[in-house]
C-alpha cells in the first residue's frame, strides 16, 4: 500500500482506507481527500497526493478543491430552505415571482422544474463566457427570455451548468438579494470550509485540477460501462451539436479552465463550490441530522420527482428536488438504493447523505476521471464504506 495517505480512520471503517490507498497504489490518483461520517462522528478523514502536479505541492489536511456539480445539492438545500420559511411555492409558478420567465411559452413551469431538471432550458442558445457567466442576474435574466427546448415537465434532461442561474434566482428573489454563495455561508456553512465562489487566500490554496487518464473500475463496474452505452455516451460529448455537449461545456471556464481564478470567484450556482472532503461530509451530515432543513422537508427533496431517461446525458437519471437519487449517473452500493442522495460532480467528486444509514460521505480528487470511460473510485469508496457499517 502506498504511504502517502495521511489522516484519521475509524478501524471499523479500515475498508475505506484500503481502497483509498489503493487507488494511489495503482496510479488512479494524483491528489485526493475522502470523508466519511457516521451520525455525528467523523469516522474517516484521509487524504494524500500531490495538490498541484506543476509544483509538487503536498496535499493538505485542509486543502480545498473544485467540487463541479457537487455544488448543485448545496444550491438546492439553500432554495428549498427558503421555501421551508415560506418565501414561495414550490409547487407554484414561476412567474408568480419572476413575471419575465414565462415567456416563450414557460408560464406553466413551476420551481419543482427548476429544481428538477425539468424546465427545458439545459443549455444557453448563445456561447457564453467565463466573465459573463459571473453576472448571475443577466445570465438568468437570458435564460428567462430562452425558448425551452421541450415543454416545462413534459420530460428530464440534465442541466450541468444553467441549473445554478435558474435555482439561484430563487434564492436572489427570495433572499433580499443575496448571491448562493452568500445565503450559504450566512445561514448553514458558516462553520465549514465550503464557499460557492472561493475568496482569493482559499484559491492560492486549492487543489489544482489535472487531466490524466485512469484504468477503469474493473469486475464491480455497473452495468453502465458497457461497450455500447460508453460509445454512444463519448459519441455525444464529442458532438456540438447535441445536447449533451451544448449542456457541459457551455459556458467555457476559458483560460487554465475550472483552475481559472475567474471562475472560482464566481462560484457559478452548478459548479462553482470549492470545498474541502470533510467540510462537503459536514454538509450531507448536518442535512440528513436536519439541522439545516426539517426532516419533513428533506424527505420530501430527496422523493424522485423524474426518473428514467434523461434527454441531456442519455442514459437513465433520478432526481428529486435538486438531489440525485440512486441511478446510472449516481451509482450507490446495494445497501443505499433506497435512502442514499447527494450528487456528483464532473472528473469524479460525490457528496452523498444516506439518513437511514446515518451516513455522510465525501470524496475530492484533483485527477479528473471521466464516469463514461469507468471511472469508479468514488462508487468503491462508497460501496466500502456502506460496508463498514455492518
Amino acid at each position: 500500500m502506498s504511504s502517502t495517505v495521511q489522516g484519521h480512520c475509524d478501524p471499523a471503517f479500515a475498508r475505506v482506507r484500503a481502497v483509498f490507498e489503493e487507488h494511489f497504489a495503482e496510479g488512479r490518483e494524483l491528489g485526493a481527500a475522502v470523508a466519511v461520517y457516521a451520525g455525528d462522528r467523523k469516522v474517516v478523514d484521509l487524504w494524500g497526493g500531490v495538490a498541484d502536479r506543476r509544483t509538487g505541492r503536498a496535499w493538505q489536511p485542509d486543502t480545498p478543491c473544485f467540487g463541479f456539480s457537487c455544488t448543485k445539492a448545496v444550491t438546492a438545500a439553500a432554495a428549498l430552505l427558503l421555501a421551508e420559511r415560506g418565501a414561495y411555492d414550490v409547487d407554484g409558478p414561476v412567474t408568480d415571482w419572476w413575471p419575465e420567465f414565462g415567456a416563450a411559452g414557460k408560464d406553466g413551469a413551476t420551481a419543482e422544474h427548476l429544481l428538477s431538471h425539468q424546465v427545458g432550458l439545459p443549455a444557453f442558445a448563445r456561447p457564453v463566457s467565463a466573465e459573463e457567466a459571473a453576472d448571475a442576474p443577466a445570465r438568468a435574466a437570458e435564460l428567462a427570455a430562452q425558448e425551452p427546448e421541450w415543454t416545462p415537465g413534459e420530460g428530464h434532461g440534465y442541466h450541468a451548468l444553467t441549473y445554478g442561474w435558474l435555482a439561484g434566482e430563487i434564492v436572489r428573489r427570495h433572499s433580499g438579494g443575496r448571491t448562493v454563495g452568500a445565503f450559504v455561508k450566512d445561514e448553514f456553512a458558516r462553520d465549514l470550509d465550503l464557499w460557492v465562489g472561493a475568496p482569493d487566500e482559499v484559491i492560492e490554496r486549492a487543489a489544482k485540477l489535472s487531466a490524466g487518464r485512469r484504468t477503469g473500475g474493473g469486475t464491480d463496474a455497473p452495468r453502465t460501462t458497457e461497450h455500447d452505452v460508453l460509445t454512444r455516451l463519448a459519441e455525444a460529448y464529442t458532438d456540438p451539436r447535441s445536447m449533451m455537449n451544448r449542456s457541459l461545456n457551455n459556458p467555457h471556464p476559458g483560460k487554465g479552465g475550472y483552475n481559472n481564478p475567474v471562475v472560482l470567484r464566481a462560484g457559478w450556482p452548478a459548479a462553482g463550490m470549492t470545498t474541502t472532503a470533510p467540510a462537503l461530509a459536514g454538509f450531507y451530515r448536518d442535512l440528513t441530522a436536519g439541522r439545516i432543513l426539517r426532516p419533513d422537508t428533506l424527505r420530501e427533496a430527496v422523493r424522485p420527482r423524474v426518473s428514467g431517461p434523461d434527454r441531456t446525458l442519455l442514459v437513465r437519471s433520478s432526481f428529486g428536488l435538486g438531489f440525485m437519487r440512486p441511478s446510472q449517473t449516481f451509482f450507490t452500493p446495494r445497501a443505499g438504493r433506497e435512502s442514499a442522495f447527494g450528487h456528483t460532480g464532473a472528473g469524479g467528486s460525490v457528496g452523498l447523505g444516506d439518513p437511514e444509514a446515518g451516513l455522510a460521505l465525501a470524496y475530492l480528487p484533483n485527477l479528473m476521471g471521466d464516469q463514461a470511460s469507468g471511472d469508479l473510485r468514488a462508487y468503491r469508496l462508497t460501496q466500502a464504506a456502506y460496508a463498514s457499517l455492518s
